[in-house]
């Protein structure tokens, strides 16, 4: 869910959508702008009893919201201290005319320098809710993260009830060994990276882990109130569930995207999305308190941190209501039912209940005709070991390789877009990208293609201006069935459908949404199955990108991100 940008190429899959025509100056602001400053800085941080130094910004892990009204222009003066390269993706943000801002590695920028200073400039258009930034290079987005709150234009109301109070939470992972060691490890290997070690909420790991009863994520609320969380999974790798003991919860945006509103005990939020809950509160006092749960869902055969972080809903009391003996420890403490590991059945229920408002003041413009289709396979295969290296892959003598339509991207050493944007593109990359797989076969059966290596490239499709898209992502089972989160730099999409087994062009067209289908900038392709989504290619530039969020057989947000 999300993905990063790795430096080398044998690991990711990844799918440039361009457009020919360049415009990139940035879209006139219609509100104030907004200056922030991001020093990016080593921290000591504690968790787990284990204290270790980490890039941060502004020495806060997770760091600083950013907080804007649609319209706003954002000036973000990034700073580097540290000694390694960086770059920020604000995830989510279309970034119409504004694609050298996107903050991807080698595509829409070179990586900032020690010592060096960047100016990200970009101004919020149509969108306001929740979205997230984090850095897209390397395994560095595990600790440099954080959210981006955009409420609506001044004196626009929400669709729904005004809450009482809103709180961010950010599901993210923590890690006692340096990610960068473990991702280079991954890197020369070509076997899975080593897991975390925690999940957290806010930062915390909360009391199911050792020493970590002071490190829990509290929150505090009055009975009777509403209060909207602001939900972002940041977690490097695992698609996660989340409920709260004994409360129903209202899903209301999706992504920066209103839906329909709909109650549910338990949700799933894939890297890279974000989910916008309303919370009701008791009438009165529970006498109880309440743990916040999130564990991962996850069909890989690889190795998952498969914890469980909590946080703790606590209630309220005037002081006049306490006596002297009371205690909050003292209460009971609820704890909700989480689905299994594997519920696949859960997840795929759950995202059939995601709609568009699709109303008159937030309609879903669907584009009904398609001018391109894409069919794109997406999963895992082989590269060949290095000569005189043993790897850590399906044998000794390969490693795993994300890629799309069999073809494995191959990182640039220029920026992609400023080489596009000066006429120097020739031998950057080659506007050839297989719209079809090469070699089609049963994608999700039991017998997968005895070959499976990959191809390696830097291959692109180029797109004409406002061309509409539909492209649907099959997942395959060479080395079993998994989801796969899937993340388009510089546009939303709609989700017209999905299912489980191969998709059928004849048949499954037939059951697409073309109505009121929810609206997303990233999506899980179903484990042993397929999705299709329709965008509209109105955004000049190299800002919208597909990165495998998966790659050595587990998701790397590739931005880490599947299409990040």
């Amino acid at each position: 869910m999300g993905a990063p940008m790795l430096p080398l190429p044998a690991f990711l899959g990844m799918l440039l959508f361009t457009v020919i025509t360049f415009c990139l100056l940035p879209e006139p602001a219609l509100g104030i702008t907004r200056h922030y400053h991001f020093n990016i800085t080593l921290q000591n941080v504690t968790r787990l009893n284990h204290t270790k130094s980490m890039v941060t910004v502004n020495g806060q892990f997770p760091g600083p919201r950013i907080v804007a009204r649609e319209g706003d222009r954002l000036l973000i003066r990034v700073v580097n201290h540290v000694q390694n390269n960086i770059t920020i993706h604000w995830h989510g943000v279309r970034q119409l005319r504004s694609g050298w801002a996107d903050g991807t590695a080698y595509l829409t920028q070179c990586p900032i320098q020690t010592g060096q200073s960047y100016v990200y400039n970009y101004t919020i258009v149509g969108q306001r809710g929740t979205l997230w930034w984090h850095a897209h290079i390397s395994w560095l987005r595990s600790t440099l993260h954080g959210p981006i709150i955009i409420l609506p234009m001044p004196g626009v109301p929400y669709p729904f009830p005004k809450p009482h109070k809103e709180i961010p939470i950010i599901f993210g992972e923590w890690f006692n060994a340096d990610t960068e060691a473990i991702i280079s490890q991954a890197l020369q290997t070509g076997a899975a990276p080593n897991v975390s070690d925690a999940f957290t909420i806010n930062g915390l790991p909360g009391p199911l882990y050792p020493f970590s009863a002071n490190d829990t994520f509290r929150l505090k609320v009055k009975p009777g109130k509403t209060y909207m969380l602001r939900l972002i999974n940041a977690a490097l790798n695992e698609e996660l569930f989340f409920s709260i003991a004994n409360h129903t919860l209202t899903i209301v945006e999706v992504d920066a995207v209103y839906v329909k509103p709909f109650d549910t005990k338990t949700l799933l939020i894939t890297p890279g999305q974000t989910t916008n809950l309303l919370l009701k509160t008791k009438p009165n006092f529970p006498n109880a308190t309440f743990f916040m749960l999130a564990r991962p869902y996850s069909t890989s055969r690889a190795a998952i941190d498969n914890s469980t972080v909590a946080g703790i809903l606590e209630y309220e009391l005037s002081p006049s209501s306490i006596h002297s003996s009371f205690s909050i420890k003292s209460l009971p403490l609820f704890k909700p039912t989480l689905p299994c590991l594997n519920d696949t059945a859960f997840v795929a229920n759950f995202t059939s209940k995601l709609r568009s408002l699709a109303n008159t003041q937030f309609p879903a413009n669907v584009p009904q005709n398609v001018d391109k289709r894409f069919f794109f396979t997406v999963g895992l295969g082989t590269n060949p070991c290095p000569e005189n290296q043993t790897c850590q892959g399906p044998s000794n003598t390969t490693m795993f390789s994300a890629s799309v339509n069999n073809v494995s991207f191959v990182l640039p050493s220029r920026a992609v877009l400023q080489s596009h944007f000066y006429g120097q593109s020739n031998g950057v990359y080659t506007p050839d990208f297989p719209a079809t797989p090469m070699f089609p076969f049963d994608y999700t059966g039991s017998n997968p293609p005895n070959n499976t290596m990959v191809s390696n490239g830097t291959r692109l499709v180029v797109l004409p201006f406002n061309t509409s898209v539909e492209v649907v992502m099959q997942d395959t089972s060479i080395f079993g069935a998994e989801s796969h989160p899937l993340h388009l730099h510089g546009f939303d999409f709609f989700v017209l459908g999905q299912g489980f087994g191969n998709y059928d062009p004849y048949k499954d067209p037939c059951e697409f949404n073309l109505v009121d289908p929810v609206l997303r900038n990233t999506v899980g392709v179903p484990s042993g199955g397929w999705v299709a989504i329709r965008f509209l290619a109105d955004n000049p530039g190299w800002s919208g990108i597909f990165n495998l969020l998966r790659y050595i057989s587990r998701k790397l947000f590739m931005e880490p991100h599947p299409l990040a």
